[in-house]
């Protein structure tokens, strides 16, 4: 094929896309119509007719809706924010992953960072359980606190082993990551071979994921994480696009490349851990949205990143709501879905990878 005719192609598969910008207006219709939905769904059904009434709009039955608010501002909305947040920076720390390794496989569960937060979680719940059984100062929120300091010390870790002279070496961090998340599962398994059978299903239930504990004070925390990423993330598109064709050509571009690296990580592990601070391990959503997004929008970062949330927050909300729908009134852990997803899609990653390989 020559220079001329895959410059043509190039042309034609853009003029193929649909335009960016109803992209994003389709992706908040659908976030929005997806929490809607949402809303009304779980073990206490709201109707939809019932659900404006309970919002404080239109008019109102008292002895009716006050059941319905009390479910909606104390279980469905914290549930609903929760899930959209961590859809969203799950989905932004793989794009960012993506870019920042040239891989479009990879996910921030690579890095170990959800490994991390998983065994700090379980060790708190096998150790405290023990120590402090039947202690009022004993509840599950302790449990967030201690898969976010796990999250932080995998970090903290990792930086110091990929970073030195002042440079940061990703396939060392890459390599790193895998081989604590080797560690961290390890210890897992190992308390989990301790464990008595209530401790179990806790740790159980942690690391298969579960939006069940949402609350607001959990939708607070996670906020500052979120909207630091959207801040950051016109900042680094431009970086991130220019480091697709190598450190070297990125570095002549203009691109300060190690302070991109750190500011990177940094993000991808703050979005990670808070996420397995709040549901426990969830995987795959850093593999599928971007890579879906860069098929619709193209692999420009600037429109990437911002996508990537809005979609990562509708596969979320919709994942949750069939969580709570399919075994009703019991809910099936969030990861298990999202696995059940993400796995086949994987699969058909690395199938197309290695057809592309062997033309």
């Amino acid at each position: 094929m020559t220079a001329t005719s895959t410059v043509a192609a190039k042309r034609a598969l853009r003029s193929r896309r649909p335009p960016v910008m109803a992209t994003l207006l389709l992706l908040l219709c659908l976030l929005a119509a997806a929490m809607l939905a949402s809303a009304t769904i779980g073990a206490a059904n709201i109707p939809f007719h019932r659900l404006w009434p309970a919002l404080g709009i239109g008019p109102t039955d008292a002895s009716v809706i006050a059941r319905d608010k009390l479910v909606l501002f104390s279980i469905r909305l914290p549930r609903l924010a929760c899930a959209a947040m961590i859809g969203a920076m799950l989905a932004m720390a793989g794009a960012l992953m993506q870019g920042l390794f040239r891989n479009a496989l990879a996910d921030p569960a690579l890095v170990g960072v959800s490994s991390g937060g998983a065994f700090a979680a379980a060790l708190t719940i096998v150790i405290t359980d023990t120590l402090l059984a039947g202690s009022p100062y004993f509840t599950l929120d302790l449990l967030p606190v201690a898969a976010f300091a796990g999250s932080l010390v995998t970090t903290f870790a990792l930086y110091r082993i990929a970073s030195s002279a002042g440079r940061t070496s990703v396939a060392i961090f890459l390599l790193a990551g895998l081989a604590i998340a080797a560690l961290a599962n390890a210890g897992i398994g190992l308390l989990v071979f301790v464990a008595d059978d209530r401790q179990l299903r806790d740790i159980t239930f942690w690391l298969l994921g579960s939006l069940s504990g949402a609350t607001w004070t959990k939708a607070a925390m996670l906020a500052p994480v979120l909207i630091a990423m959207l801040m950051a993330a016109p900042a680094l598109a431009r970086p991130l696009d220019l480091l697709v064709l190598g450190e070297a050509e990125a570095f002549h571009a203009g691109v300060a490349v190690e302070r991109i690296k750190r500011i990177a990580i940094v993000l991808i592990s703050a979005m990670t851990g808070a996420s397995v601070a709040v549901c426990g391990v969830v995987g795959f959503v850093g593999i599928i949205v971007p890579h879906l997004l860069r098929i619709v929008i193209g692999p420009g970062h600037r429109l990437l990143l911002p996508a990537s949330a809005l979609l990562g927050a509708v596969l979320m909300v919709a994942a949750d709501s069939c969580a709570r729908v399919i075994a009703a009134p019991a809910e099936v852990p969030i990861g298990i879905l999202t696995a059940a997803v993400g796995a086949p899609f994987f699969l058909v990653l690395l199938l197309r990878q290695r057809a592309l390989v062997s033309l």
